[in-house]
Formats: C-alpha cells, structure tokens, sequence
C-alpha cells in the first residue's frame, strides 16, 4: 500500500520541481539569445558553402592542396615553423586548412609557407609555418625567385576569396580556388592590384541549346555541341605581361566552372556539366550558383557563326567588357593573438 507522503518530503519535491523548471526555463532563454545576437549568415556565404562543398566531393583524391615554389609569404604567424615540422608541402597546406571551421566565417589560417628543399633548408627542412594575412587577396610576400628555398600556398574559408567579375549585364560572383590553381590565382590577383582589365571581355558565347538541361546536365542522346555550353573570353590586360599558366589541378567542368583555356589568357565559364572533356582544363575558379542567370543571359546574346578549326562556334557581334573586382563585404570582428616573428625562418 503506498504511504502517505509527509510534509517535508512534498516540499522536497516540491522544490526539484521548481529547480528542474526554472533550468528549463534559462536552458530556453539562452538559446533564443543565441539565435538573435549570432551573425547571420549572409547569401554569398551560403552559397559560397555549396561551392565548397561541390569541391570537396569532387577532389577525393586530395590534389587541390597546392603551393608556389620559391615563394616565401609574410604574415602574423600562428603556428611557429621552428616547432612545427611534416613531410610536404601537401601535408602543410592540409595543417592550414585544418584550422578553417566547417561553419561560416574566416579561417584561423589562411596561408601557409614550407621548406622542402632539403639541401637548401639544412636544419629548417620541414619547417611548416602557418600564417594570417592582413588581407587574403592581398597577400604580403617576403621574396621570390629561385634563391627563395620556400613554398607558399593562401587558403580562403567560406565567404573569403569571391571577386566580382563586372559586365553590363550584371556582376557575377567567383570562388577562387588558390589551393587547386596557385599560379592561375596570382595571376588573377595581380590583376585586382592593378585596379583595372582594359582588354578583358567576352568575345564568345553558346548556350545550353536541346543539350543540356537547366541544371547543366546532358540529355540523353543529345549531341555535345554544338553549342557547347559557355561563354569565352580573354583576362589579358593591356599593359599587363602574361606568362603561360602551367597546368594546375583538372578537376571535370561543372555547370559554373571557370577555366583557361590552353595556358591562358583565354578562359570560358561554363554553364553545363562536360564530363566529356575529361578533365583537359585547369580550373580556377567557380561561379556562384545564383549568378549563373547573368552567363545564361550573356550566353543569349547575338552572334555570328564562325569555323575555329573544322569547328562550328558563335562569336558575340558586340563583345562583352570585363572587369575584375573587389567586392564589398562585412566581417565580423575577429580576435586572433598572432605572434609575428622576423622571417619564416625566425631569424
């Protein structure tokens, strides 16, 4: 038979009841104030994460994890070469991006400088040095040059290195990629530096025709062109000396994939999935998922028929000016204590 519960035991209880509601009670408080004060993510950034996201299940094989050798990059260290040494450069750059948060926001480290040249290194070989710039597309170079024993690599996070390709049909956004194409991005951020492309355009553009759908995706029994699926241009400034990019990580051509054609300065955006090229161009870059509309619409644009080689292509009747630009984006405050030493070697 149960026993009647006596006065102090229901006020025990009594008081566990009231304890457990009001935990309850702040566990809800807390997190509503978490909600309303944690910074919003913006659109780019989301979008931005699709992109990542894409380029992680697309480099399985880990060959986007590059450098520039005899390139020794400055920069707030935040992890010390001289107590921090790995095998390769690959395992360096792996070592920065490991410090970047699934999450939106800015990676602790976005650069990354290595020794690998075991004669010239002497003691210092393996020294991997982690690093954070004062601006990512501005990265603070030490040296260069065949004298330089160094490799560098720039990793951007989520929401970090995307620049505006400008045209009169609207600016479209570009996810860099430096740790799949180094050379192609120096390249690319010379060009910002300068603060002009005079000569930059688009001279060529094909849509997705009964080939592709609105997706990028081949229909079955489509022929592959034409047209194929793109639009063409030049990023070769006037006033600007070019080298021939060597080629980088060939990841397949995805609907939003930009690219250089041979070693550049010519490159095409493409608005469709070409598994058939079979990976023959070095990407370097990838337009975001929203502005795919601006290349769709340039893609419509008036053109001639021309013969490239046995080749039916259609060139623009009035080509399209290019320009490159830095685009306007809020950061949060960051709190990063950096110990900046003299010279990667610390010296």
């Amino acid at each position: 038979m149960a026993r009647k519960q006596t006065g102090p035991e229901i006020s025990r209880y009594g008081f566990l009841v009231l304890f457990s509601m009001a935990t309850i009670s702040c566990c809800m408080v807390y997190l509503c104030f978490s909600a309303v004060f944690r910074p919003p993510i913006s659109s780019t950034e989301f979008l931005d994460s699709r992109v990542s996201d894409d380029l992680k299940r697309e480099d399985r094989n880990g060959d986007c994890c590059r450098g520039i050798e005899h390139l020794e990059l400055w920069g707030g260290a935040v992890k010390w070469g001289s107590e921090f040494k790995v095998n390769s450069s690959k395992d360096c750059c792996l070592a920065c991006k490991g410090m970047c948060s699934d999450d939106s926001g800015p990676c602790l480290c976005d650069s990354w400088v290595f020794c690998g040249d075991k004669l010239a290194c002497g003691d210092q070989f393996g020294e991997c040095w982690l690093k954070k710039q004062k601006d990512t597309l501005e990265p603070e170079q030490r040296d260069s040059g065949d004298h330089v024993m160094w490799t560098s690599g720039v990793v951007f996070g989520r929401g970090e290195g995307i620049v505006g390709f400008e045209t009169q049909y609207g600016t479209f956004h570009v996810k860099l990629l430096p740790d799949c194409a180094p050379h192609s991005i120096s390249y690319v951020l010379e060009l910002l530096a300068s603060r002009h492309c005079v000569g930059c355009h688009f001279y060529r553009a094909e849509s997705r025709g009964k080939s592709w759908d609105l997706e990028g995706n081949h229909i079955e029994h489509a022929p592959y062109g034409p047209p194929f699926a793109l639009i063409q241009g030049t990023l070769g400034a006037y006033g600007t000396v070019f080298k021939d990019i060597p080629t980088e990580a060939c990841s397949t051509i995805r609907r939003g994939s930009v690219a250089w054609v041979d070693s550049g300065p010519e490159f095409l955006v493409s608005l469709a999935n070409h598994d058939e090229w079979n990976k023959a161009y070095t990407v370097f870059g990838l337009v975001l998922p929203e502005d795919m509309e601006i290349i769709e619409r340039i893609a419509q644009l008036p053109a001639k028929l021309e013969v490239w080689s046995n080749i039916n292509v259609a060139v623009l009747e009035n080509p399209v000016p290019l320009h490159v630009r830095r685009i306007k984006r809020s950061v949060g405050n960051l709190n990063l204590n950096t110990n900046r030493g003299t010279s990667s070697s610390g010296s």
